[in-house]
């Protein structure tokens, strides 16, 4: 199983830049291994980001933007999806994971199952 973050190492945009820092540091700082895969660099890499995600997650016109994340070959999401799961913390859930014992995400759960 690994996280695969697919990012634009040469995007114009700031904001597209500072998704991918945040993401690619939240995973960091949380020891949640992961892969870049860049699709500026690669033409192989944004092809098969382009194929993969489901229809109902791509944008209504144009091409869905870096970053996109993925478990092995299943999609996640993309930052808005992302952002959201870490703000309910359920990132570990968002990318197909078991929470660590300890992380909030754990505790949480926990929680739910007593109630």
């Amino acid at each position: 199983m690994v996280i695969k973050v697919y990012i634009a190492s040469s995007s114009g945009s700031t904001s597209i830049k500072k998704q991918q820092q945040d993401v690619m540091g939240f995973l960091a700082a949380n020891k949640i291994e992961f892969e870049e895969c860049d699709i500026a660099a690669d033409e192989t890499n944004r092809k098969w980001m382009r194929e993969n995600i489901p229809e109902d997650a791509r944008p209504a016109t144009g091409n869905p933007l870096p970053p996109q994340i993925f478990n092995d070959e299943k999609y996640c999401g993309n930052y808005e999806t992302f952002f959201d799961a870490r703000e309910d913390n359920a990132v570990y859930a968002f990318l197909g994971m078991t929470a660590p014992p300890g992380s909030k995400e754990a505790e949480a759960l926990a929680k739910k199952a007593q109630q």
